[in-house]
């Protein structure tokens, strides 16, 4: 076998590693946790995912046009933002519009200026590197805008007299919430700083062993890990930065009184 080839999977191999489902969601129900039907759903439902977005990434690599790029990066913004509004029981007001906003701008921002400036490839809306990069950066960055928007709300709810007391004093809105805020922020950087110090030693990241498994040298793997590592935490910290700034001043009128 030639060092650029790849081994290929069938549906045989494929329904071997389904086994490996089948065997979480066993453990699922010997542990009575009710998980095992969530278990075999959310995998059909990547199963089915996965195939849908292999057949359109095929129909849009054969068409030479942004538009078609475009169009699938707002179908995966959209997707996003309602993954990340389901996993959040008790939401911030406006929270689709907030977060909404932030991940077209954090994530929209740090994708541009990476494939442009820092990979640098032409045409600049070549398929075969933004829509995985922007997938990747936006799959991350939504983590890290769940984390935010909830952790703002449960911050401003648990501080409420706090907030209150200090409204009261003659304190501004950003003066009465500056704690809520910071711990919101800080709570949504926290998994993607977890990763970069494990990336290395306890984790060989999913591009890098990608690109080692296709034939690609070591070491140009690992610097386009680093790179994607380090836009995928600037993305994080940008959205998660939005939906703060935004989504604090939605608890207060325009008088600065909680809501």
């Amino acid at each position: 076998m030639e060092k650029s080839q790849i081994v290929p999977i069938d549906i045989l191999q494929l329904s071997l590693a389904f086994g490996l489902i089948l065997v979480s969601a066993g453990l699922a129900r010997l542990m009575r946790i009710g998980l095992e039907k969530q278990l075999l759903w959310a995998s059909i439902r990547m199963v089915v995912q996965l195939l849908a977005t292999g057949y359109l990434l095929h129909l849009v690599f054969a068409v030479n046009s942004p538009f078609p790029v475009i169009l699938m990066l707002f179908a995966m913004t959209l997707f996003s933002l309602q993954v990340a509004g389901g996993r959040i029981k008790k939401k911030m007001p406006h929270f689709y519009r907030v977060v909404g906003s932030s991940i077209i701008i954090g994530c929209g921002g740090v994708t541009f200026y990476f494939s442009l400036l820092v990979v640098g490839y032409t045409p600049w809306f070549d398929p075969r590197y933004l829509i995985p990069l922007a997938g990747m950066i936006i799959g991350n960055a939504m983590n890290g805008a769940a984390l935010a928007a909830e952790r703002l709300d449960s911050e401003i709810h648990d501080r409420r007299d706090e907030i209150e007391t200090a409204l009261c004093l003659g304190a501004t809105s950003g003066q009465a919430s500056e704690s809520a805020v910071r711990k919101a922020f800080g709570a949504a950087l926290i998994p993607t700083m977890n990763t970069m110090a494990a990336t290395g030693i306890v984790a060989l990241p999913g591009m890098m062993t990608g690109q080692i498994l296709s034939g690609t040298e070591p070491a140009v793997a690992v610097r386009y890990q680093i790179a994607i590592i380090f836009a995928i935490t600037c993305a994080v910290a940008v959205t998660s930065f939005m939906i703060i700034i935004q989504g604090y001043r939605k608890y207060f009128t325009k008088a600065h009184q909680l809501k």
